[in-house]
């Protein structure tokens, strides 16, 4: 199961995008908000329902990854949640997808998770990412961790996490499925 954790001042198109993307594609995903309502709130207000509470989530072997969404201070909220945290630590022990966007790098960064991997991110955020080679680019996969700089490109973003979990053919049939030329 891959899950996209939301938290209060997440960017809304950085997460439905991958949502909507990785569904298509028939990956089995799940959102989980921070709040125990199931709700979060995105930085421009706004307010989407999860499928689960992060107290109802609980990270085991059916987990495939996770993706952190930027926006500010969704990111920061992301980072202070020790179920955050110790969601992306089973993810990373366990060789899966390590997926954020945006500022949500920085997460990984000051985790060490990108110690010698390439990576991108918005831009200001890039001394946080302790140990990686940052790239300029839109949307950076190496290995099992794909970074991108931020909500403009969160169709490539998405495309790229679905081409890991669901292959390359995938990702380009759902491209063409959305009608998006890149």
């Amino acid at each position: 199961m891959f899950t996209i954790f939301l938290a209060d001042g997440f960017e809304p198109v950085e997460a439905i995008a991958p949502l909507d993307f990785l569904r298509r594609a028939g990956v089995e995903t799940q959102t989980v908000a921070l709040n125990p309502d199931r709700s979060a709130e995105g930085n421009r207000g706004v307010r989407v329902r999860a499928d689960l509470s992060l107290d109802e989530f609980c990270p085991d072997d059916s987990l495939t990854g996770v993706l952190l969404p930027g926006g500010m201070p969704g990111a920061e909220n992301l980072f202070r949640s020790a179920g955050v945290n110790a969601a992306v630590d089973y993810a990373a022990e366990g060789g899966k997808v390590l997926a954020a966007i945006c500022a949500a790098p920085f997460v990984l960064g000051q985790k060490g998770l990108l110690r010698g991997k390439r990576a991108t991110c918005f831009p200001g955020f890039e001394d946080k990412l302790i140990g990686a080679t940052v790239v300029d680019a839109s949307v950076v996969t190496d290995g099992n961790v794909v970074t991108a700089r931020g909500a403009g490109v969160s169709w490539q973003f998405a495309a790229a996490v679905t081409a890991l979990l669901a292959g390359e053919e995938t990702a380009r049939r759902i491209m063409e499925q959305i009608q998006w030329e890149f």
